[in-house]
């Protein structure tokens, strides 16, 4: 678990909900509850500490820069304990976002330089039979059709994730 005042750069996929409740019912144990359905566009951002107004400028401009999407999720894959459907439609979008903040690494680098975009559904499923039944029960639900339109800037709490700010996606920040 990251240490709070950690930040993220997401975007949130409400429509994508059902496919963390799979996950859920197959065991609770996977799941985080509390953080909803997303595409994490750079995880770990900058600390909250040393996040400055220009860095909150940036990301409200990248995102007012970036088209909101229509996407189709059709893909499961599985790989070290993960479970996740991939997000091809955002995949621009975060690689614009890390390109705008080139010397953060992406998951510190874990799932190498550019990881592909992905709503995380199940994480801790180490167990191949859990992760089988994850995949499975994830397949009768794509694909599965939602939008993407807002960036959301999140923080680490003693409580759990909080947004601290949610910028449109496509739409310019004032005049």
């Amino acid at each position: 678990m990251p240490d709070p005042g950690t930040t993220a750069v997401v975007i949130v996929l409400p429509d994508a909900t059902p496919l963390l409740d799979a996950a859920w019912r197959i065991d609770p144990a996977l799941v985080r509850r509390g953080v909803p359905a997303h595409v994490s566009l750079l995880y770990p951002f900058v600390p909250e500490s040393a996040l400055t107004g220009q860095d909150e400028k940036n990301v409200r401009s990248l995102a007012a820069s970036c088209p909101a999407a229509d996407l189709l999720l059709e893909e499961v894959v599985t790989e070290s304990g993960f479970v996740a459907v991939t997000v091809p439609g955002l995949q621009a979008i975060a690689d614009a976002f890390r390109a705008q903040w080139p010397g953060l690494l992406p998951y510190r680098g874990r799932f190498g330089a550019r990881p592909a975009a992905h709503v995380t559904v199940a994480m801790g499923a180490d167990n191949p039979t859990t992760a089988a039944r994850v995949h499975a029960a994830l397949g009768s639900l794509l694909p599965l059709r939602t939008r993407a339109a807002a960036v959301q800037l999140v923080v680490l709490t003693e409580d759990g994730w909080r947004p601290r700010f949610t910028a449109p996606l496509g739409v310019p920040d004032g005049p």
